[in-house]
């Protein structure tokens, strides 16, 4: 757990750090403030210093127009290299997404998820085949300036 013997700062389960007004007990997300390589840490700078907002209590609060350092290996499921609080992580995720949906496509419709194939380059040659297959079929509608019909795998006939 993060060493605040204040109880001013925390987190939720996605990661976000908080920091509590020791007046009013107020929640107020901190704003990151980047990787730290060196030190394997994220940064987070007080809400008062990052965004200028008001709170009673930052003549009591330690961390006042300050920064402070989480180590990823306080979480490493919560704290990883790029916050989940950045717009970065965000972009990223959506490359995850797409890309699970490629693997999906795989399986289902490649038939991988039910397979009887033996042996790693068997497997590796197959998959490349579904790869280069749904590669060629999106070239193909995009040819044909059909570029709505890019994912789609069969022809409807008419």
């Amino acid at each position: 757990m993060f060493e605040d013997k204040n109880n001013i700062i925390g987190y939720d389960n996605f990661g976000t750090i908080y920091c509590y007004c020791p007046e009013t007990c107020e929640r107020r997300t901190m704003s990151y403030s980047g990787f730290e390589e060196a030190g394997e840490s994220l940064k987070y700078t007080c809400p008062i210093k990052a965004y200028g907002v008001k709170c009673e209590g930052c003549n009591n609060c330690p961390y006042n127009n300050k920064s402070i350092r989480i180590k990823m290996a306080e979480d490493p499921r919560r704290f990883t290299a790029i916050a989940r609080s950045s717009y970065k992580w965000e972009r990223e995720y959506d490359f995850r997404t797409s890309v699970e949906r490629v693997n999906s496509r795989i399986d289902n419709v490649y038939g991988f998820e039910k397979h009887y194939i033996r042996g790693k380059n068997k497997m590796n040659l197959k998959v490349v085949l579904a790869l280069l297959i749904m590669l060629v079929m999106a070239l193909g509608r995009i040819k044909e300036k059909q570029p709505e019909k890019m994912r789609s795998l069969v022809a409807k006939v008419s």
